[in-house]
């Protein structure tokens, strides 16, 4: 039964994720009791629509028991296998099988992680051994995108590109550099698609220049920058720095931990792009959140580049829990789920989130509505003309997630006033309205808030 006192130990003891510990202190944490379907129920019975699939990653929605079935079996068959010394499981092998056949092109190589950060951190680690082993010790410059999310891991939070994982942390490196986003609601050359395409392939090739085209070893992008406020590229951008990278000999790295498995429609984002990235990391979607995993995908020409470096020699990097068969059993179901209809179900539900968002421009606050699939965002401004943003006083991070959360509905509230959706793939109509509704009663809230009206125009 829940006491008031699990607030208290939960004040003294647990250190929350990208949170301000000072403010977690005074405000006390929400505990989450139980959830089915798309739907969450906290400590004291409030039932809320999850509008955020927890952190975008319980694509397939709560409460299925074939998950939890997979997951009770393999831990009474074989609980724990290492990956080292050549061993393995059952699972783990027939899921790296599974991806692969499912994967774009020539991703044909699996190295199961724990989870996003430590996916991408890999990513890092066989980019350098793979340039070693091409005889180009030279190459080890990287680049990512401003507003991008890459982890939160001490190396992987550098091609992070959102200031409060900088702050504090000495990063990022002076190996790791940005060139700016596509964001199309506030890019400098305006929205045309060619022209954003065109900008972001002539900072690129810029970036590569004024580094050395002998230095620059790996570009990374997320098909739809998700932390940095759900920006979604112009269609072909993702092609379009594929192919520049190709050109300037240099490796592409597409970061899939947010947009794998369903949540944009197909199982891969890349797929819907056409293109086959060098690297391409997953991590989220993969077990819908019920286990911790991830995994990078290695196309054939950078997995055979690496055997043959090392050769006879051991490639040392390695996790205890890599290939963790319980999760890798977990991975399994999931996948079964996708394909027997959530994929669908998500295509069908996407559609009608996002018709349902566009049919809230007209609210005062709407600056710019985008999305893809079960991934959107709305964008609050107080000023249509000038895309003046929410002012700080009105603390749109706190005050819009408490709004919601008090008209049932969890979403991400950033604090440029940005509201992120991503819900599960299993979400009915009936749900998706009750979001949209939720969403406009919230809207007015923050539309009558002191501090929005003040700087109204």
């Amino acid at each position: 039964m829940f006491s008031n006192s699990l607030i208290e130990l939960d004040r003294a003891h647990l250190v929350h994720p990208v949170a301000s510990y000072r403010s977690h202190e005074k405000l006390g944490v929400r505990v989450l009791a139980s959830a089915s379907g798309a739907t969450v129920t906290d400590a004291y019975g409030k039932q809320l629509i999850d509008g955020f699939a927890g952190l975008w990653c319980v694509n397939a929605g709560y409460g299925h028991d074939s998950i939890v079935e997979a997951a009770a079996k393999q831990m009474r068959e074989l609980p724990y296998a290492t990956a080292y010394f050549g061993l393995g499981s059952e699972p783990a092998i027939r899921l790296a099988a599974e991806l692969a056949d499912r994967a774009p092109g020539d991703l044909n190589h699996v190295y199961f992680t724990l989870g996003g950060s430590d996916a991408v951190d890999s990513t890092i680690r066989f980019i350098h051994y793979y340039w070693n082993a091409r005889g180009l010790p030279r190459k080890d410059q990287f680049i990512s995108i401003e507003q991008g999310y890459h982890g939160s891991s001490t190396v992987g939070a550098g091609l992070t590109a959102l200031p409060a994982f900088h702050a504090g942390f000495g990063l990022p490196f002076d190996w790791q550099h940005k060139i700016p986003s596509h964001y199309a609601y506030r890019n400098p050359v305006g929205t045309d698609p060619e022209a954003i395409i065109a900008a972001s392939v002539a900072a690129l090739k810029q970036k590569v220049e004024d580094l050395g085209a002998d230095r620059v070893a790996a570009f990374y992008a997320e098909p739809i920058q998700g932390s940095g406020g759900v920006l979604v590229p112009p269609k072909g951008w993702m092609k379009a720095m594929r192919d520049a990278c190709r050109e300037l000999d240099i490796l592409f790295v597409a970061d899939e931990v947010i947009t794998g498995f369903g949540r944009t429609g197909p199982l891969f984002a890349c797929a819907e792009d056409e293109i086959v990235p060098d690297f391409l990391t997953v991590a989220k979607g993969l077990t819908s959140g019920y286990v911790p995993m991830g995994a990078l995908f290695m196309s054939e020409h950078v997995y055979q580049t690496i055997a043959d470096g090392a050769g006879a020699s051991a490639v040392g990097h390695g996790y205890t829990y890599s290939a963790h068969p319980v999760s890798a059993a977990v991975g399994l179901e999931v996948l079964r789920l996708y394909e027997g209809g959530l994929l669908d179900n998500g295509r069908k539900a996407g559609a009608r989130l996002m018709a349902g968002l566009e049919s809230l421009r007209d609210h005062p606050l709407v600056g710019d509505v985008r999305g893809r699939g079960m991934l959107a965002a709305v964008e609050l401004v107080v000023d249509k003309v000038r895309k003046t943003p929410l002012p700080v006083a009105a603390e749109p991070a706190r005050r819009i997630f408490d709004r919601a959360w008090n008209n049932g509905l969890v979403i991400r509230a950033f604090a440029n006033g940005v509201l992120g959706y991503a819900p599960p793939l299993c979400c009915t109509d009936a749900e998706i309205d009750a979001i949209i509704e939720r969403t406009r009663r919230t809207l007015d809230e923050t539309l009558a808030d002191p501090a929005v009206r003040a700087v109204m125009a």
